[in-house]
């Protein structure tokens, strides 16, 4: 089974977030949503408010059947999986749980093209694009095949594939910004 594994502080889940999801249903035929309880790259997310954020992301996608629903496609399961992992929450930590607990899955991180350019800050980056592979969607100001092609020369066995979808151009700091200025973002959230 080819399992997409999408992780992040999701805080909060966004319209941006979900096409993502509705579009990682059909390609994958499973979609780990993998919330973080704290990001060892960001200082801003508390391991306080995980729980909380695990919480609102279950019930964001419980209230989009068509990413749940059994159906030919992919569906979405949201995973505490970095809960019970020791910090700091490294994403190769994460990705060597899911293997050791579904054996039989191949999975695939999800990340944005913000991440990929900063792929090499990460902690055993090169097993995470040579062992398990990325999926990269687009972000604003960020050349993915230019991204592509650099880590590839670097070693031409990593796994990157770009993900062929509109550009998502709404970020949870918006969000987070906008409600604490009063402002309505409701019609940004999942």
């Amino acid at each position: 089974m080819e399992t997409a594994v999408y992780s992040g502080s999701f805080n909060p889940l966004h319209i941006g977030h979900l096409a993502i999801l509705q579009h990682l249903v059909k390609s994958f035929d499973k979609v780990l949503l993998v919330v973080s309880p704290k990001n060892p790259l960001k200082e801003s997310a508390s391991a306080l408010d995980g729980p909380a954020r695990l919480e609102a992301a279950m019930a964001a996608v419980e209230r989009h059947p068509e990413l749940t629903a059994d159906t030919e496609q992919g569906y979405v399961q949201v995973s505490d999986i970095e809960f019970g992992l020791p910090l700091p929450n490294y994403t190769i930590n994460t990705l060597d749980a899911l293997q050791e607990k579904f054996k039989l899955d191949r999975f695939v991180l999800v990340m944005g093209g913000d991440q990929i350019a900063d792929i090499r800050r990460w902690k055993d980056y090169k097993r995470i694009l040579g062992e398990y592979g990325v999926a990269v969607f687009p972000r604003e100001g960020f050349d993915l095949e230019a991204i592509k092609e650099d880590l590839l020369q670097e070693n031409p066995i990593y796994k990157i594939s770009i993900m062929k979808m509109p550009l998502v151009t709404v970020s949870s700091t918006e969000i987070r910004n906008a409600l604490a200025e009063g402002r309505d973002a409701s019609g940004l959230l999942m």
